[in-house]
C-alpha cells in the first residue's frame, strides 16, 4: 500500500511538473522574440536555473543556522528570486525587461543599479577561488534574454516559480523532464544534434568504463553534459557514506564547453540531476600547449563525443607538435585525451569517433600508431547508419582504450542494423535492449558472428625509413555474410536508370554553370 501511495504521488509530481514547462512552453510561443524551441529552452532553462540557485540559497542558509557557521550568498537582494520574482504580482511589462536587461535600472527595492543580467555578469568569486559566484557569472555572461514581452515573460516566471527545487523528488522527475527537453531541441534544428549523444550511447559508454569514487571524470567536449550526468547517477550508486558523497560533489566531474548556449544547458542539466556546482570550463579544451600539459592535469576517466569535421584556428593548431597537426578536430581531441589520461594503468576512456579517423593516413597514421604503442586499445564498437540522425549519418565508431598499454589485440564488434530495418532513425532511435547482447558479450569475450579480434601492432605499416605509413583501424568483419539483393530484376533496372538521370541532371546543370562564365 505504501508503495503504491508512494507511486501515485510520484506520477501526480510528473504530471504536475509536465504541466508547468507545457504551460509555459506555451506562452512563449506567443512572444515574437522566440522563433522556435531554440529560443525557448535557453528562457526556459535560465529563468530555471534562477528559480533552482535560490531554493538551493535558502537550504544552505538554514543549514548554516542550524549549525551555527556564517552563510555567505551567492546572489545579494535585491537580484535574488525571491526580491524580484516570487511576488505574482510583482514587477512585470516594460518594468521587468528594463530590470532583466539593462546596464542600469530600477530595481524591485525602488533603488537605482546594474540590472538583473549585468549583476549576475559582474560576479567574482571569493578570495580568489571558484565558487558558485563564478559559475553564475560566467553563465549569464553567454545569456541574453530574448523575450520582447514583459507580460508574458511574468507569465512564465509565475509559473516557474511553483517549482520546488529544494525537493529531490521533483529535481529528479524535472531532471527526466530537461533530458526530454533536450531531446527535442536536437530535433529543432539539425546543427543543434552536437549537443546531444543518444543516451543508449552514454549509458552503455560509462557502464563499461565504470567510473569509481575518488575517480575523476573529465568530458572535454561536454556539450549538454550527458556523459557527466550519466557519469554522476553510476557514481552516486556508489557514494553510500557522507565522505564519498562529499567527495563526488567536489571534484569529481570536470567538463569543458565553450559554447554559450550548451555550457547553460550544461549547467543545468547537472543541477537537475544533483551535482551542486558543476565545474565546466567555458573555454576551448585545445587551447593548451599538448607538452605541457602534466600529471596535474590527468585524470583517471574520460568519455566524451568530441567534435568532428570542423577546423580549428593556427593558434590552436600550433599547440600540438608539428607532425600531428590536422584539419579534423577528432584527431586533436583524440590527441589531447590521450595526453590527460592518467598514466599507471589508472586512465580509461571511450570516446566516440567518425568513421573517417579508423581509416585515415598521414597525420592519422602517426596519431593512431601513438594510440596502438602507448595505449591499451581493446575495443571498436562499430555502430550502424542512424544512430546520430538526424544530426548526422555519419558512420561512427566507439573507441575504447586504457593507460595499461600497448595494445596487443584489439576486439571488434559490428552493431547490426535493427532488425527488418535498414538503420536507425530519429522517430525510431537506438534503444538500450539493442545493445543487450554487446553487453552480454562484452564481460565473455569470444568469437561471434558480430565480433572479432585482430593483432593491433600487426596494423602499423611503416616505409623503408620506418616512419609510420597506414593504421588502418578499418577491419571488416570477416563473420559477415556477404548482402543479398532481393530486389527483381526490374527493380534493379529501374534503380539503375534513376540514378543515370539524376547524374545527367547534374551534368546538364553544370554545363549551363560553364556556359555562363565563357559567355560573361
Amino acid at each position: 500500500m505504501a508503495r503504491q501511495k508512494k507511486t501515485v504521488a510520484a506520477q501526480t509530481t510528473a504530471q504536475r511538473l509536465d504541466s508547468i514547462v507545457k504551460s509555459a512552453r506555451k506562452i512563449m510561443r506567443k512572444d515574437k522574440g522566440l522563433n522556435g524551441d531554440l529560443d525557448r529552452l535557453p528562457v526556459l532553462t535560465w529563468v530555471m536555473f534562477l528559480k533552482f540557485l535560490d531554493d538551493l540559497e535558502r537550504m544552505h542558509e538554514d543549514e548554516a543556522a542550524l549549525a551555527d557557521t556564517p552563510f555567505h550568498a551567492a546572489i545579494e537582494p535585491p537580484y535574488r528570486w525571491r526580491d524580484w520574482a516570487a511576488d505574482k504580482d510583482g514587477i512585470t511589462g516594460p518594468d521587468l525587461l528594463t530590470f532583466i536587461n539593462g546596464e542600469e535600472a530600477t530595481r524591485p527595492d525602488g533603488t537605482r543599479g546594474p540590472g538583473l543580467f549585468a549583476y549576475l555578469r559582474g560576479l567574482r568569486g571569493m578570495n580568489g577561488g571558484r565558487d558558485r559566484r563564478d559559475v553564475i557569472a560566467t553563465v549569464f555572461r553567454g545569456v541574453s534574454n530574448r523575450m520582447e514581452s514583459g507580460y508574458l515573460l511574468r507569465d512564465v516566471v509565475n509559473l516557474i516559480d511553483a517549482i520546488h527545487f529544494d525537493s529531490s523528488e521533483e529535481i529528479h522527475t524535472l531532471g527526466r523532464l530537461y533530458e526530454t527537453l533536450l531531446r527535442e531541441m536536437r530535433d529543432a534544428a539539425g546543427d543543434s544534434g552536437e549537443f546531444y549523444t543518444p543516451r543508449a550511447v552514454v549509458r552503455f559508454m560509462v557502464e563499461r568504463v565504470d567510473p569509481r569514487i575518488g575517480e575523476t571524470v573529465l568530458d572535454p567536449a561536454c556539450g549538454t553534459g550527458g556523459f557527466l550526468t550519466e557519469s554522476y547517477a553510476h557514481m552516486a550508486r556508489q557514494a553510500d557514506t557522507v565522505e564519498a558523497r562529499e567527495q563526488l560533489q567536489s571534484g569529481a566531474l570536470k567538463g569543458v564547453e565553450p559554447k554559450s548556449l550548451p555550457f547553460l544547458l550544461s549547467q543545468m542539466n547537472l543541477l537537475l540531476h544533483g551535482l551542486e556546482a558543476p565545474d565546466i570550463d567555458p573555454g576551448n579544451a585545445l587551447r593548451f600547449r599538448l607538452s605541457e600539459i602534466g600529471e596535474r592535469e590527468r585524470v583517471e576517466v574520460i568519455l566524451t563525443n568530441p567534435p568532428f569535421g570542423g577546423e580549428e584556428e593556427a593558434g590552436i593548431l600550433s599547440n600540438f607538435p608539428g607532425d600531428r597537426r590536422t584539419a579534423e578536430t577528432a584527431l586533436l581531441f583524440l590527441q589531447l585525451i590521450m595526453r590527460r589520461l592518467r598514466r599507471g594503468g589508472r586512465g580509461r576512456a571511450a570516446v566516440v569517433v567518425p568513421h573517417g579517423v579508423l581509416f585515415g593516413d598521414g597525420v592519422a597514421a602517426r596519431i593512431k600508431a601513438d594510440l596502438l604503442e602507448r595505449f591499451n586499445l581493446h575495443t571498436v564498437v562499430r555502430l550502424p547508419e542512424g544512430v546520430f540522425a538526424p544530426y548526422t549519418d555519419i558512420a561512427t565508431n566507439l573507441i575504447f582504450f586504457d593507460t595499461s598499454g600497448p595494445t596487443g589485440d584489439i576486439w571488434f564488434w559490428e552493431q547490426p542494423a535493427p532488425e527488418g530495418r535498414r538503420k536507425y532513425s530519429k522517430t525510431a532511435p537506438l534503444q538500450p535492449e539493442d545493445l543487450a547482447d554487446l553487453t552480454a558479450w562484452w564481460g565473455d569475450r569470444r568469437d561471434d558472428p558480430r565480433a572479432w579480434k585482430v593483432n593491433g601492432p600487426g596494423l602499423i605499416e611503416r616505409d623503408e625509413a620506418g616512419q609510420v605509413r597506414a593504421v588502418n583501424l578499418d577491419q571488416k568483419n570477416p563473420n559477415a555474410k556477404a548482402a543479398e539483393d532481393h530486389r527483381s530484376p526490374v527493380e534493379i533496372v529501374d534503380c539503375v536508370m534513376a540514378k543515370e538521370r539524376e547524374v545527367l541532371v547534374i551534368l546538364d546543370e553544370l554545363r549551363t554553370l560553364v556556359a555562363e562564365r565563357e559567355s560573361a
